[in-house]
């Protein structure tokens, strides 16, 4: 079992044994932990979104968010177990970026942006969701191959971007608001968003095989890395449209 996703991989399952009754991974305990999850996030966002639109100095908070978030995800892929406390914690510290980049972008962009952004962003998991179970999309080998050469080229862009900004250079074009980087914008978004079916399905392969409780954690946990990924891109993908206008 491949996924793109780094929290959620392959060798997540290996060597664990299976369980039963109240000791093993559901679905619904998953769920009901991605609830919590976007609960806590939507708490801590809100305090750098009020700090950001009153003028106050939000960026500490979002610079300190956004990496305290990653060493969160980083923690949980290379220790599971630890994920009821690591995967609450990467929440509230993803919501302070989260909270951060959002107002920037509807200060820059104007009202609505994040609105739309945010409803985008849930109708496309719902619908992803619909067309999992519905059997319409499956995560066949081939698929899950596909998507993961397509993030890791993706990642591979932003990171050569970014490293290429430290010498006053970058990949502008995939920044632009012209027609190759709303493309880029695009494709990005699409490539986030099938990485969902790859999180449905190893969340639904894990309560199958019987995998401990802590590993709704884990899978809650997966699924926000994505959501929180898409609702990034969609954010930029609608900010360049409006700069089109």
């Amino acid at each position: 079992m491949r996924t793109a996703n780094p929290v959620l991989n392959q060798r997540t399952f290996s060597r664990m044994g299976s369980f039963a009754g109240s000791d093993a991974m559901t679905i619904q305990g998953t769920v009901m932990k991605t609830g919590i999850m976007l609960f806590l996030t939507v708490i801590s966002a809100s305090m750098t979104w009020r700090m950001a639109v009153t003028g106050g100095n939000a960026m500490p908070w979002m610079i300190g968010g956004g990496i305290g978030g990653f060493i969160m995800a980083l923690a949980t892929m290379f220790k599971p177990t630890w994920g009821g406390f690591t995967a609450p914690a990467y929440a509230l510290l993803e919501g302070l970026f989260l909270g951060g980049i959002s107002a920037f972008y509807q200060m820059k962009a104007g009202d609505g942006l994040v609105f739309n952004a945010i409803c985008l962003t849930f109708g496309t998991l719902f619908s992803l969701l619909f067309a999992y179970q519905t059997g319409f999309i499956k995560a066949t080998q081939n698929f899950r191959l596909g998507i993961f050469a397509a993030t890791g080229a993706i990642c591979l862009v932003y990171f050569i971007s970014f490293i290429m900004s430290f010498f006053g250079s970058g990949i502008s074009i995939i920044h632009s608001s012209g027609t190759f980087g709303i493309i880029f914008s695009l494709v990005v978004v699409v490539i986030a968003a099938l990485n969902l079916v790859l999180d449905f399905d190893f969340i639904e392969n894990g309560a199958a095989a019987g995998a401990p409780k802590y590993m709704e954690w884990v899978g809650a946990l997966g699924l926000m890395v994505t959501l929180v990924w898409l609702y990034i891109e969609i954010l930029r993908l609608l900010a360049k449209l409006q700069d089109r206008r």
